[in-house]
């Protein structure tokens, strides 16, 4: 088998102190193999990712020794412009690799940036659409989309370039199941048409029957090599003590009844009415709520499809939403949009746009006083991040950022918590932490949980409300 891409000896070490170093890699991946690459947050898949696509040394500053060879190309020596047609890229957060404000010029950007022919760009972008059943995200503003929906777009701009090599950095971390079933079709077709995909990922079901070869990493090194048949052949509890994912754990999550019903027993302690919950983009009905009541001191996940309206929801019921119709009554009051801002505290999907401080205490002691210090230390402990309490939080990795959001929400001492996909870049045992920590807050607080992780919602909360379509 010819040789697609291999790093030899590779150590890197980012100049910014970031986590997911790398030490003594050796790794040679052939032409038409899928490679999975997982472990737990911070181990070094996404830096391997990086070294494929050319982000590092190009874009991602560090100390970098070993050589990394990628279709032919010593990628010290080569361009990323000239890497850019080799290796497409679908990154964690897809924000962070669109150019266009809306769908159909982001899938035409990669390939209008290879000088390709206006008739051949056109025929590219509309086989993709076809091939990813994505119609429906045509024409649409990329500020008006889901998380999911603008994973899609990411992965179909870079099918549109119809690279070599393909890597993936968490694509299906905002997918439901029917999105990530959509995309488990498109990455065989790509593989049957002799494509070398690279996958770093949490979420492992749906890879099995498709990976050729599974890299365990630990560390920055690579740990143990398993052929995929032999992957998906191991047992729960052994994925649990490599800190990984169930391999069937998320199957049926949305088979439940809709509406807002209770999973666990729960002590009632008053309501959270919302009355008559509505919002539009444009001529888009995105939400229709009517009525509804959340008890107060529940976990409850918000569960629905892509594009269902649940991050709309959570941001109407934070206030955050200008422009919708409804009100919120709690203890009796009917509270305003600033009321509402002031009483709760969100945590988006992307984390980046809410971490401010120099350092991961400062952050989680943001919305606190002097005096929870030693609160704030006990929960950066519980979620497994004390030991970067001095790190600036954007040195760390995408996993490890959402446990610094999620810290600094539960000191800011509101009345309600919402977090957008809490869970979605974390390892088994970061999910766990986070879980329980959660669990603990009923006393203290209402939270509401958007998110596509079963086994979140099967470890901590107390109710699900299903949304589907914009209404309960």
């Amino acid at each position: 088998m010819k040789t697609a891409a291999k790093l030899s000896n590779v150590t890197f070490t980012y100049s910014n102190g970031e986590g997911g170093a790398l030490s003594g890699v050796d790794l040679e991946i052939g032409r038409g193999e899928c490679v999975l690459l997982c472990g737990c947050s911070g181990c070094g898949k996404t830096t391997v990712t990086r070294l494929i696509n050319g982000l590092i040394p190009h874009y991602y500053e560090g100390s970098l020794e070993g050589e990394a060879v990628v279709s032919g190309r010593n990628v010290s020596d080569t361009p990323i412009e000239d890497l850019a047609g080799v290796v497409g890229s679908v990154f964690q957060n897809p924000r962070s690799q669109f150019f266009c404000v809306d769908t159909t010029a982001e899938i035409a950007f990669g390939c209008e940036n290879m000088g390709l022919p206006e008739d051949e760009v056109i025929g590219r972008i509309n086989k993709t659409v076809a091939d990813m059943k994505i119609e429906k995200l045509m024409g649409r503003s990329i500020f008006n989309l889901s998380g999911g929906e603008k994973q899609k777009i990411a992965c179909a701009g870079a099918a549109a370039m119809l690279p070599e090599i393909f890597v993936l950095d968490e694509p299906t971390s905002n997918l439901d199941l029917d999105a990530i079933d959509e995309l488990r079709d498109i990455i065989a077709d790509w593989k049957n048409s002799g494509k070398t995909i690279v996958i770093a990922e949490h979420r492992l079901g749906w890879l099995r029957g498709l990976c050729d070869r599974v890299i365990f990493m630990e560390e920055g090194r690579i740990s143990r090599e398993f052929t995929g048949e032999a992957f998906f052949s191991l047992g729960a509890d052994t994925l649990c003590s490599m800190g990984l994912r169930g391999i069937g754990a998320e199957q049926g999550y949305l088979e439940s009844e809709t509406g807002l019903h209770a999973i666990k027993p729960f002590e009632h302690r008053g309501e959270i009415a919302l009355e008559n919950f509505s919002y539009s983009y444009g001529a888009h009905k995105a939400l229709e709520l009517g009525s509804l009541s959340i008890p107060i001191g529940s976990v409850t996940a918000v569960l629905g499809h892509n594009g269902a309206g649940k991050s709309t929801f959570a941001r109407c019921l934070c206030g955050l939403q200008k422009g919708f119709k409804g009100r919120v009554v709690m203890d009796g009051r009917s509270l305003r949009s600033r009321e509402m801002r002031r009483l709760s505290y969100m945590v988006m999907q992307d984390v980046n746009h809410q971490l401010f401080a120099d350092t991961v205490i400062e952050e989680a002691m943001l919305g606190a006083d002097d005096s929870q210090l030693d609160r704030a230390l006990e929960i950066l402990e519980k979620l497994g991040i004390a030991q970067y309490k001095d790190r600036h939080p954007m040195s760390l990795s995408g996993g490890q950022k959402q446990r610094v959001a999620i810290a600094s929400a539960m000191l800011a001492g509101k009345k309600l918590l919402v977090l957008d996909e809490p869970t979605s870049g974390l390892d088994f045992g970061s999910m766990e932490r986070t879980a329980e920590l959660l669990r603990s807050l009923e006393k203290d607080m209402t939270v509401l949980i958007v998110t596509h992780d079963a086994q979140l919602t099967e470890r901590c909360c107390t109710h699900v409300l299903h949304l589907e379509n914009g209404r309960i």
